[in-house]
């Protein structure tokens, strides 16, 4: 079995699939390949393709009324986006655009519809996936009004150590990729309130920071802070 197929046996859309089916499925594929900083598509796009990120990592934004942009979320590897559109065929409603350079797998929204109609364990699997992205975005909302910026900043750092993380000897090493405002526009802080409380965390030796990564030294303490 190739990477790619073990990325693709990893996201909701295949893991439900006999092999057969996943087969089937794969020969519909196409394959997009974007540098780091190149945008997938914008806000107001129509929306044809769901995509599953083979690797590297992207990140989906929002502009504001003045043209600023604000980071929505940031996926990687077997995880998937834009299957909104597929349900809900309205233009794209962020951008997403690569933090590092990326390889993805787009399927396109007519060919899946066809093909769903007659697989509906796996339509439910997709449910289930949009079922979890909403409680996510529940748990963040209520984060922003019960728990304090240090407590967000701590659950956020958990967040990407369980998505991106790498076990060593000195900790779990975190190569986010992101720079310190897109860090503190995922917690909805500003960058100084942020970095404070990375600064503090770092005193209390429950972390290191480095450029665009962060190594956890600390795991437990992090968890009861973001409680």
């Amino acid at each position: 079995m190739t990477h790619v197929e073990d990325v693709l046996r990893e996201a909701p859309l295949f893991e439900a699939l006999s092999e057969e089916d996943a087969g089937a499925l794969r020969a519909g594929i196409s394959t997009v390949h974007l540098s780091r900083g190149e945008r997938l598509f914008s806000e107001g796009d129509t929306g044809d393709k769901l995509y599953i990120i083979l690797s590297g990592k992207i990140k989906l934004t929002k502009s504001a009324p003045d043209g600023r942009e604000n980071l929505l979320s940031v996926h990687g590897p077997g995880e998937m986006f834009g299957e909104l559109s597929l349900f809900d065929p309205i233009p794209r409603t962020s951008s997403a655009t690569a933090v590092t350079n990326a390889e993805l797998a787009g399927v396109a929204h007519d060919d899946l519809r066809a093909w769903l109609s007659t697989r509906p364990e796996v339509a439910m699997h997709l449910l289930q996936a949009l079922a979890k992205r909403l409680r996510r975005i529940n748990e963040i909302k209520a984060d922003l009004v019960f728990t304090d910026v240090p407590g967000r900043v701590a659950k956020a750092l958990l967040d990407l150590a369980e998505r991106f993380g790498q076990p060593g000897p000195g900790g779990i090493q975190v190569s986010h990729d992101l720079t310190q405002e897109e860090l503190a526009q995922l917690v909805g802080a500003s960058r100084e309130t942020v970095n404070k409380a990375l600064a503090d965390f770092a005193a209390r030796g429950w972390l290191q920071l480095a450029a665009k990564s962060v190594l956890l030294t600390d795991v437990e303490r992090l968890r009861k802070r973001s409680r």
